[in-house]
């Protein structure tokens, strides 16, 4: 088990132009390029463990996959070919639940498993609406869990109002009705926008999708979609533990360069600004999608509540967790009961983390209080969830502090240690 000393630092100002890649858009060009029938180019593609898993699964399904000088060549196969093998997805929810809607209208057998982790997290979201219209789906506790066997068959169109936002049941079912076999468009609606990068891409690569109100709606593919052409961009969750990092410690700034500025993805930021720290974004692309650069710098922090607009920042709540234990009053989350089946129940581990960090921390069903105090050593536990072990190696440039089982960091962030290290003195024990 990897166990990370962090000690306290000082004040500091750094420019970081290699944040990992984002990991949401690179999941997405994988599967995304087995709708095309030409070779998708795609630069700056994620090297971490649960992206890797997505590139080995298109490799299984018949892509042709090169990695030369840095640059990802997906030729896609002519069809899709039945594995023998489970397709493993790592600890990636992401790759699960859009495989299952990209796979549920293939003809196939496949089989979806991953991690430990992975294999306690709910898929029901997805497969009920897949089923209602005609998804063959099986798996543990009536395939809420994994392994996830799919038979593919052809799917009906559909009209389905999700009671939740999310960006992955958004995204599974756009993929199976993109393969819909007929002429009548489906329809896709959520209570509030989540994650916009499917509609995006899918648009970009030339598939008929219409966002209307607050609907979406597809048109079955009638041809190949055009290949992938795109540098991904740094992806703003990695950069937010920075953000958090340069708004808890006096004198301090940060600049992070080639960022997806992408609105659905910035509310973190706003939410510190809210709380008083100094954030400016600076748009210098537009293609795809929006990037450019953050610049945090300290201010005192405010507490605040958090309640809307969840969808959004769901992602980034362990982080923001931290700068809510640094500002002067007491901070509100609701409406994120989300939290508590992600990787780990993250409101019961920030609660329980903080709280052995010396901070009155409490839970809440949809979310948690934080009151805003003084940050003692401590010693946590990541409970295998990569943001929960980031936003606590944060954290632990107030006071010095141990993070116990952070190989989990690897699935998104690779080089978070390295980056870290240039703010304070780390040391990493296995």
């Amino acid at each position: 088990m990897s166990v990370l000393h962090v000690s306290k630092a000082g004040s500091f100002d750094l420019q970081i132009s290699n944040i990992a890649a984002d990991k949401s858009i690179s999941h997405r060009c994988a599967i995304f390029s087995l709708l095309s029938d030409k070779m998708s180019v795609v630069k700056n593609y994620l090297q971490a463990e649960d992206t890797l898993c997505t590139l080995n699964i298109i490799k299984s399904l018949g892509a042709d996959v090169k990695y030369e000088n840095k640059i990802l060549y997906i030729t896609p196969p002519s069809d899709i070919i039945e594995p023998p093998l489970i397709l493993d997805c790592g600890n990636s929810g992401t790759a699960m639940r859009l495989l299952i809607g990209f796979l549920s209208s293939r003809n196939g057998f496949f089989v979806l498993h991953g991690d430990r982790y992975l294999a306690l997290r709910p898929m029901k979201r997805v497969i009920a609406p897949l089923r209602d219209i005609g998804a063959k789906i099986d798996g543990r506790e009536n395939a809420n869990l994994s392994p996830i066997c799919v038979r593919g068959s052809k799917l009906k169109p559909f009209n389905y109002k999700s009671s939740i936002s999310s960006a992955q049941v958004k995204s599974a079912l756009i993929l199976a009705a993109l393969n819909s076999k007929n002429d009548v468009p489906s329809v896709f609606s959520e209570p509030k926008l989540s994650r916009d990068h499917t509609e995006k891409m899918l648009k970009g690569m030339g598939a008929d999708i219409r966002c209307k109100d607050d609907k979406i709606i597809i048109y079955p593919s009638k041809k190949p979609l055009q290949p992938i052409d795109i540098t991904i961009p740094a992806d703003p969750s990695s950069a937010f533990f920075f953000a958090v990092a340069a708004a808890i410690t006096p004198n301090s700034k940060v600049i992070l360069e080639n960022v997806l500025l992408n609105k659905t993805r910035i509310e973190a930021y706003k939410i510190l600004q809210k709380m008083g720290t100094y954030v400016e974004f600076i748009e210098e692309e537009n293609r795809y999608e929006n990037i450019g650069r953050i610049i945090v710098e300290y201010a005192p922090l405010k507490a605040v509540e958090v309640s809307e607009n969840i969808a959004w920042l769901i992602d980034e709540l362990p982080a923001l967790s931290i700068a809510f234990a640094c500002a002067q009053g007491v901070s509100t989350v609701k409406n994120a009961k989300e939290l508590r089946v992600k990787e780990s129940d993250r409101i019961s581990a920030v609660v329980q983390n903080l709280n052995l960090c010396g901070i009155k921390a409490t839970e809440r069903e949809d979310g948690y209080d934080i009151t805003g105090g003084e940050f003692k050593p401590f010693q946590v536990d990541s409970f295998g969830d990569h943001r929960i072990a980031m936003s606590f190696a944060v954290a632990s440039i107030m006071c010095g502090g141990i993070v116990e089982d952070t190989e989990c960091i690897n699935t998104s962030f690779p080089n978070f240690t390295e980056l870290l290290s240039r703010v304070t003195h780390i040391r990493i024990e296995d």
